[in-house]
């Protein structure tokens, strides 16, 4: 394995990128002109810490979908660092390639995307099981997983179409969590379900980062789901970290343009009420 310089030993992170950069080429527009380059995301360093749950927030194209990419693995920077305990993802060997594909795990924003819609609960659960080629006692992880995101084993029988909305979250939930992963990101896990529904689902991601020792990396547009939930904020803007800080600090008093104009976007009730965004 090729050793990347770590943190003190009582702050590493788990999942860090470190001066990451990427790049797209794109298509020429004569036959013989060289390839234009779309820069997406420049110098970014970020991290998530074991039991810490770190918000990632952006306008539409400020790179956080290529970041979550570059987090996740699916695709290789072009320059700098992915980091997962302590070694370098992409130089580290295979070994632990397969280490950190089992290790982060992604929940979407629509459950039922993640889900076969013809595949029973129960056999949706084994899959990630038997594609990572995980051994031991399936049947015993499945009912330890159902309990900890507070499912009935009677929904292993059941099909995605029988559960609501905030079921099929807490479903794909259980779904990520089947590897025993130690980084969980939350890609827009709460914006396609009703208002009544999200704090119990915020809840529960808040509850697995205290009781397991999960690195959460929480993606959102809504602030004040990101406020409630992480301890920590990324604001991202035109592929690059503009500003870092505790959420409420950030968005109470916020330095970046980007930031402002995301907490600017933001209505409360009151000053909704009178037609005025959030100071």
């Amino acid at each position: 394995m090729t050793a990347v310089t770590p943190f003190p030993a009582d702050g590493r992170p788990l999942l860090e990128v470190r001066q990451l950069s990427q790049q797209y080429f794109l298509r020429r527009q004569k036959l013989f002109a060289p390839r234009p380059i779309l820069k997406v995301l420049q110098d970014i360093d970020f991290a998530v810490r074991p039991g810490e749950a770190v918000g990632l927030v952006g306008e539409s194209g400020s790179g956080k979908t290529t970041l979550t990419r570059m987090l996740t693995g699916v695709e290789k920077p072009h320059e700098g660092h992915v980091v997962f305990d302590g070694v370098d993802v992409w130089s580290g060997g295979e070994a632990h390639r397969r280490l950190f594909r089992r290790s982060v795990q992604v929940v979407l924003q629509n459950p039922r995307s993640s889900l076969d819609p013809r595949m029973r609960v129960g056999t949706s659960l084994l899959e990630p099981l038997r594609s990572l080629k995980i051994e031991g006692d399936h049947a015993a992880r499945v009912l330890e997983v159902l309990d900890q995101v507070g499912l009935q084993k009677s929904a292993l029988e059941r099909f995605p179409h029988e559960f609501s909305g905030g079921q099929l979250q807490r479903i794909a939930i259980a779904r990520a969590l089947m590897p025993n992963p130690r980084v969980l990101i939350a890609d827009e896990p709460v914006s396609a379900l009703d208002v009544s529904i999200q704090a119990q689902v915020l809840n529960l991601l808040k509850d697995l980062v205290r009781d397991l020792g999960l690195g959460l990396v929480f993606i959102a547009h809504d602030l004040s789901v990101v406020a409630y939930t992480t301890s920590k904020v990324y604001v991202m803007s035109s592929g690059k970290i503009v500003e870092v800080g505790k959420p409420l600090d950030l968005f109470r008093n916020p330095s970046a343009e980007a930031t402002q104009n995301l907490v600017g976007a933001v209505l409360s009730v009151e000053s909704g009420l009178a037609g005025n965004a959030l100071a």
